[in-house]
């Protein structure tokens, strides 16, 4: 099994997915990998805020990480309790919020992470 999170540091500058179709990425070079990042026209904090909502409002979430300007959560699946990583960097000058979403172990993740990154965004941007 691949494991994500054993490649790079969870919570740290590095946005990027590996090889494995099992995370997706606003800063991802290439399409299999890439979602777009989240963007806002509010204040930062009014759009962090919103973000814990929408966030929150997805299943077996639990906020490990709450800063200013990044956030980091722990999604659980419901019959094998296998953890996603989710994060989220705000880059207020872009009006935008970096995203990754990626599965700590196994290979394909039959895009739930992608389909949870996009559920987010539609919330966030309600």
């Amino acid at each position: 099994m691949t494991s994500c999170a054993s490649q790079r540091e969870v919570g740290g500058s590095d946005m990027n997915c590996p090889d494995s179709p099992n995370c997706v990425s606003s800063q991802a070079s290439d399409s299999a990998h890439f979602i777009a990042p989240l963007t806002f026209d509010d204040q930062p904090e009014a759009a962090m805020q919103r973000l814990k909502v929408a966030l929150l409002s997805e299943k077996r979430v639990t906020i490990v990480k709450a800063q200013t300007d990044y956030l980091h959560a722990e999604v659980r699946s419901l019959i094998f309790r296998f953890v996603d990583d989710v994060e989220f960097t705000l880059v207020p000058e872009q009006g935008a919020f970096q995203i990754r979403s990626s599965s700590r172990v196994g290979y394909s993740d039959f895009g739930v992470n992608r389909r949870r990154l996009e559920r987010i965004r539609q919330l966030f941007q309600k």
